[in-house]
């Protein structure tokens, strides 16, 4: 049953996507603000039948956190899951990724409108030079900028190094940070199409001002609170790979 519900989810989200793509294209004609609500109403419908076909559902702590203006959100990363469900709680906003994403059938349109900071991981201090200035740009003109600071998705129970863009970013542009923590890859698997019943817990933190912190202490202030959160919302036992089976609800 999970997998016929897991391949009906999937199923009903490419269809939408394919019918949602012209509504996609033509908000680039629109200001950011209403082509950031545009494009994602995509995710509304996902986030829902998602819900109605796996029983997946997610409750959100630490909204009271969101501050008024733009920030960086720098988050955990375990799954698609998160891309979508930021599109519900943060106000607009863009995300810095691998270029190859762009490229994407219809997805990846939708991250070019919304002027996605496409990098070339393999570029080194280029790629770290272009989220700073584009970070930057995209943070005056009103946006939003998630960074995933691990750079890739990570299993339960695990965590990847902490890069510096998201804390050289906001040491640089002067905006606050906002971090995220998530237990979504204990229901949302990456490489794994099954998708396990149960509710999510986001966790919003306070807000980090980043004026007067240098690149090291940022990112060590944002390390210290997502993976001491990750530790009190995990559901999982500990395991010695850091693997577990998801739980199974009735």
């Amino acid at each position: 049953m999970l997998l016929l519900r897991s391949l009906l989810f999937y199923f009903g989200v490419l269809t939408a996507l394919v019918v949602y793509a012209p509504f996609i294209l033509g908000a680039v004609v629109l200001p950011l603000q209403p082509r950031f609500r545009v494009v994602t109403q995509w995710t509304r419908f996902s986030l829902w039948w998602l819900e109605i076909t796996c029983h997946l559902r997610y409750r959100v702590t630490g909204r009271e956190n969101i501050p008024p203006g733009p920030a960086i959100i720098m988050a955990k990363h375990q799954s698609a899951w998160e891309t979508l469900v930021f599109q519900r709680i943060f106000p607009a906003h863009t995300w810095v990724l691998k270029r190859a994403l762009l490229f994407i059938p219809i997805g990846g349109w939708g991250l070019a409108v919304l002027r996605a900071i496409a990098i070339d991981r393999a570029a080194g201090r280029k790629a770290l030079q272009q989220v700073i200035e584009q970070g930057t740009q995209r943070l005056q003109s009103g946006l939003w900028v998630v960074i995933f600071p691990e750079g890739t998705r990570t299993a339960p129970g695990t965590r990847g190094k902490y890069n510096i863009g998201g804390a050289m970013l906001a040491r640089k542009s002067g905006y606050p940070v906002v971090p995220v923590a998530h237990n979504a890859g204990e229901f949302w698997r990456r490489n794994s199409i099954i998708k396990h019943p149960g509710v999510i817990d986001v966790v919003i933190g306070p807000v980090i001002d980043t004026r007067g912190k240098d690149t090291a202490e940022i990112n060590h202030l944002v390390e210290t609170w997502i993976e001491g959160t990750m530790e009190r919302i995990s559901t999982l036992p500990a395991s010695p790979g850091g693997l577990s089976s998801p739980p199974i609800s009735p």
